[in-house]
Protein backbone atom coordinates (compact mmCIF):
# COMPACT_ATOMS: atom_id res chain seq x y z
CA UNK A 1 0.00 0.00 0.00
CA UNK A 2 1.61 3.34 -1.09
CA UNK A 3 1.69 5.98 1.05
CA UNK A 4 -1.43 7.85 -0.64
CA UNK A 5 -3.66 5.07 -0.26
CA UNK A 6 -2.61 4.60 3.35
CA UNK A 7 -3.77 8.40 3.87
CA UNK A 8 -7.06 7.81 2.62
CA UNK A 9 -7.75 4.81 4.63
CA UNK A 10 -6.65 6.73 7.34
CA UNK A 11 -9.48 9.47 6.41
CA UNK A 12 -11.98 7.37 5.98
CA UNK A 13 -11.36 5.77 9.60
CA UNK A 14 -11.28 9.12 11.01
CA UNK A 15 -14.54 9.67 9.27
CA UNK A 16 -15.99 6.89 10.45
CA UNK A 17 -15.19 6.97 13.89
CA UNK A 18 -15.94 10.60 14.10
CA UNK A 19 -12.33 12.08 14.83
CA UNK A 20 -12.77 15.26 13.65
CA UNK A 21 -8.88 16.30 14.58
CA UNK A 22 -7.36 13.79 12.60
CA UNK A 23 -9.70 13.99 9.40
CA UNK A 24 -8.72 17.88 9.11
CA UNK A 25 -5.24 17.09 9.82
CA UNK A 26 -5.18 14.39 7.22
CA UNK A 27 -7.14 16.32 4.70
CA UNK A 28 -4.40 19.36 5.23
CA UNK A 29 -1.69 16.95 4.13
CA UNK A 30 -3.34 14.99 1.78
CA UNK A 31 -3.91 19.16 -0.12
CA UNK A 32 -0.54 19.53 0.22
CA UNK A 33 0.26 16.41 -1.34
CA UNK A 34 -1.83 17.57 -4.42
CA UNK A 35 -0.54 21.38 -4.20
CA UNK A 36 2.98 19.86 -4.87
CA UNK A 37 1.95 17.51 -7.39
CA UNK A 38 0.01 20.54 -9.37
CA UNK A 39 3.46 22.81 -8.68
CA UNK A 40 5.92 19.80 -10.19
CA UNK A 41 3.79 18.57 -12.70
CA UNK A 42 4.15 14.78 -11.55
CA UNK A 43 2.80 12.42 -9.25
CA UNK A 44 4.48 11.57 -6.39
CA UNK A 45 5.96 8.29 -5.47
CA UNK A 46 5.97 7.14 -1.73
CA UNK A 47 9.55 8.69 -1.10
CA UNK A 48 7.63 12.25 -2.81
CA UNK A 49 5.37 12.35 -0.35
CA UNK A 50 7.34 11.59 2.70
CA UNK A 51 9.60 14.64 1.88
CA UNK A 52 5.77 16.43 1.88
CA UNK A 53 4.77 15.23 4.96
CA UNK A 54 8.21 15.90 6.47
CA UNK A 55 8.31 19.05 5.08
CA UNK A 56 4.59 19.53 6.74
CA UNK A 57 5.86 18.35 10.26
CA UNK A 58 8.86 20.93 10.09
CA UNK A 59 6.32 23.95 10.20
CA UNK A 60 4.22 22.36 12.62
CA UNK A 61 7.26 22.55 14.92
CA UNK A 62 8.00 25.66 13.88
CA UNK A 63 4.90 27.09 14.45
CA UNK A 64 4.68 25.79 17.70
CA UNK A 65 7.87 27.53 18.62
CA UNK A 66 6.69 30.89 17.79
CA UNK A 67 3.37 30.56 19.38
CA UNK A 68 5.29 29.39 22.42
CA UNK A 69 7.34 33.08 22.32
CA UNK A 70 3.49 34.47 21.43
CA UNK A 71 2.45 33.18 25.01
CA UNK A 72 -0.31 30.79 22.46
CA UNK A 73 -0.65 28.09 24.44
CA UNK A 74 -3.78 27.03 23.10
CA UNK A 75 -2.31 27.17 19.48
CA UNK A 76 0.75 25.33 20.59
CA UNK A 77 -2.04 22.69 21.54
CA UNK A 78 -3.34 22.55 18.55
CA UNK A 79 -0.07 22.23 16.55
CA UNK A 80 1.29 19.44 19.02
CA UNK A 81 -1.64 17.38 17.89
CA UNK A 82 -1.54 17.90 13.97
CA UNK A 83 2.29 17.08 14.68
CA UNK A 84 1.35 13.80 16.51
CA UNK A 85 -1.03 12.97 13.63
CA UNK A 86 1.59 13.39 10.76
CA UNK A 87 4.22 11.32 12.89
CA UNK A 88 2.54 8.42 12.36
CA UNK A 89 2.77 8.54 8.83
CA UNK A 90 6.79 9.03 8.91
CA UNK A 91 9.01 6.71 9.87
CA UNK A 92 10.55 6.70 13.58
CA UNK A 93 13.23 9.14 14.15
CA UNK A 94 16.51 8.91 15.10
CA UNK A 95 17.07 9.58 19.08
CA UNK A 96 19.82 12.15 19.91
CA UNK A 97 22.11 9.31 21.13
CA UNK A 98 21.84 7.48 18.02
CA UNK A 99 22.85 10.86 15.93
CA UNK A 100 25.88 11.40 18.57
CA UNK A 101 27.08 7.89 17.55
CA UNK A 102 26.64 8.81 13.86
CA UNK A 103 28.17 12.16 14.54
CA UNK A 104 31.38 10.69 16.54
CA UNK A 105 31.98 8.29 14.01
CA UNK A 106 32.04 11.08 10.68
CA UNK A 107 33.84 13.12 12.79
CA UNK A 108 36.83 10.48 13.42
CA UNK A 109 37.05 9.61 10.18
CA UNK A 110 37.22 12.89 8.42
CA UNK A 111 39.58 13.85 11.63
CA UNK A 112 38.21 16.86 12.21
CA UNK A 113 39.45 18.79 14.99
CA UNK A 114 38.14 22.28 15.20
CA UNK A 115 34.78 24.13 14.10
CA UNK A 116 36.11 24.69 10.36
CA UNK A 117 35.89 21.22 9.52
CA UNK A 118 31.43 21.24 10.48
CA UNK A 119 30.60 21.54 6.91
CA UNK A 120 32.97 18.35 6.22
CA UNK A 121 30.98 16.27 9.10
CA UNK A 122 27.40 17.88 8.33
CA UNK A 123 28.08 17.25 4.50
CA UNK A 124 29.03 12.96 5.85
CA UNK A 125 26.04 12.81 7.68
CA UNK A 126 22.96 14.56 6.35
CA UNK A 127 22.79 11.94 3.77
CA UNK A 128 22.89 9.03 6.35
CA UNK A 129 20.00 10.50 8.64
CA UNK A 130 18.07 12.18 5.82
CA UNK A 131 14.29 11.78 7.23
CA UNK A 132 15.35 9.84 9.82
CA UNK A 133 16.52 12.96 12.02
CA UNK A 134 15.92 16.59 12.09
CA UNK A 135 18.60 18.97 10.72
CA UNK A 136 18.72 21.32 13.80
CA UNK A 137 19.26 18.48 15.93
CA UNK A 138 21.86 17.00 14.14
CA UNK A 139 23.70 20.56 13.82
CA UNK A 140 23.34 20.86 17.70
CA UNK A 141 24.96 17.64 18.33
CA UNK A 142 27.53 18.01 15.99
CA UNK A 143 28.74 21.60 17.30
CA UNK A 144 28.68 19.98 20.55
CA UNK A 145 31.08 17.42 19.90
CA UNK A 146 33.09 19.74 18.02
CA UNK A 147 33.28 21.90 20.64
CA UNK A 148 34.33 19.19 23.21
CA UNK A 149 35.39 16.15 21.42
Amino acid sequence: MTLKEQLTDELKIAMRAGNVARRDTIRLLQAAVKQEEIDRQVTLDDAGVQAVLQKQAKQRRESMTDYEKAGRADLVAEEQAQLAIIETFLPQMMSQAEVEQLARQAIAELGVTDAKGMGQVMAKLMPQVKGKADGRMVNEVVRSLIGNP
